[in-house]
């Protein structure tokens, strides 16, 4: 499995960036995908998550960040929109390995990950 984000960046409050996230050596059309992000002296913590069939999203980025994925050019983006200082963070993307009609937020279920992109917001 390998996963390699791009598309990070700086930007001032009320920005917007695209992450993407290509991958092989997994079943990308149905197997869970996730975006996470692990601000300085942070937890990791999920922020969007695409299954076969839903999207599922942190409270904390719903109506700014978008989740999609192209199953024809194997990659996954983050589109996020608004963005605000306290998204500062590098960003992972990620895969459980499995497919699942509702893919959770939950860190610990996902195996395999990418190397981070960084995301800075300045005010």
């Amino acid at each position: 499995v390998q996963l390699v984000e791009s598309g990070g960046g700086s930007v001032q409050a009320g920005g917007s960036l695209r992450l993407s996230c290509t991958a092989s050596g997994f079943t990308f059309s149905t197997d869970c995908l996730g975006w996470f992000r692990q601000g300085q002296g942070k937890e990791r913590e999920g922020v969007a998550t695409s299954s076969f069939g839903t999207l599922n999203y942190a409270d904390s980025v719903k109506g700014r960040f978008t989740i999609a994925r192209d199953n024809a050019k194997k990659t996954l983006y983050l589109q996020m929109n608004s963005l605000k200082p306290e998204d500062t963070a590098m960003y992972y993307c990620a895969t459980t390995g499995d497919a699942r009609w509702w893919c959770p937020l939950d860190t610990l279920l996902y195996t395999s990950w990418g190397q981070g992109t960084q995301v800075t917001v300045s005010s």
